[in-house]
């Protein structure tokens, strides 16, 4: 299936997990792809396994001159995105009374800034019929200990969903969102944990998880990819939900 020929994706976070899978399956339908990385070894590594019409650009999502450097980084390559995966983030968690001011920032910087500016800065290389897809989260759905912060962060991105489709409607720029649950990714790196402590983690987690596994990361690019193809022509300021319906059944 070649549903992406000579389309070009521009994919945040994409150099592991959903957006590195997101951007293996775009190529494979006849896409090209630009990833962001905040390194140049993450980067360059990413950018040699996906081998053909990849290409990457050293970028933190969360860095405000970084993303205001963006726009002129596509046009090396491109003067045209059809795609915009916004997918750049990880979570950090603390109970509210272990919250700091630093931990609060990060991710909101990260998470909601990076993300509303980094829309608006790939706004002028998009055009009528391309696609923007958020990645939020499932945490929104329900109250968890320890996630006020991330959580708060993900309903915001969940938000821009509806507001900015209102407003790009006129531009014929669809915009989704993507909302995953437990998938295999790296998210707990960033969280001070262990490898030991990590797979403690998991293993409290999967037995709630419906499906009694984590997602795979492919299972999400197929979601995104379907959001972004002529399939889903008709879908805009919605949220698809790829849980495994552990927001639902608890």
């Amino acid at each position: 299936m070649q549903r992406f020929k000579d389309k070009f994706a521009l994919i945040t976070g994409g150099t592991n997990g959903m957006g590195f899978a997101t951007a293996q399956q775009f190529i494979n339908e006849g896409g090209k792809v630009i990833i962001t990385g905040r390194s140049a070894e993450t980067v360059n590594k990413a950018v040699e396994q996906l081998r053909t019409n990849a290409f990457g650009i050293v970028s933190n999502a969360g860095n405000m001159k970084d993303i205001l450097l963006l726009q002129e980084q596509v046009k090396q390559y491109t003067e045209n995105i059809d795609l915009l995966f916004a997918n750049a983030g990880y979570g950090k968690f603390a109970p509210v009374e272990f919250a700091d001011e630093v931990h609060f920032d990060e991710l909101f910087n990260l998470l909601v800034k990076g993300t509303f500016f980094t829309v608006q800065q790939i706004l002028p290389l998009m055009k009528n019929g391309s696609a923007v897809v958020f990645n939020t989260s499932f945490v929104t759905e329900f109250g968890t200990p320890n996630f006020s912060v991330y959580s708060a962060a993900k309903s915001a991105v969940q938000s821009f969903i509806k507001t900015f489709a209102s407003e790009f409607t006129e531009k014929g720029i669809r915009v989704n969102g993507i909302s995953p649950g437990h998938i295999k990714t790296n998210i707990f790196n960033n969280t001070g944990l262990n490898a030991e402590q990590i797979a403690g983690a998991l293993q409290g987690i999967v037995p709630t998880i419906p499906f009694k596994r984590l997602g795979e990361p492919t299972e999400i690019a197929n979601a995104v990819l379907f959001l972004a193809s002529q399939e889903a022509s008709y879908i805009h300021g919605t949220e698809l939900t790829v849980d495994a319906g552990i927001s639902v059944i608890r």
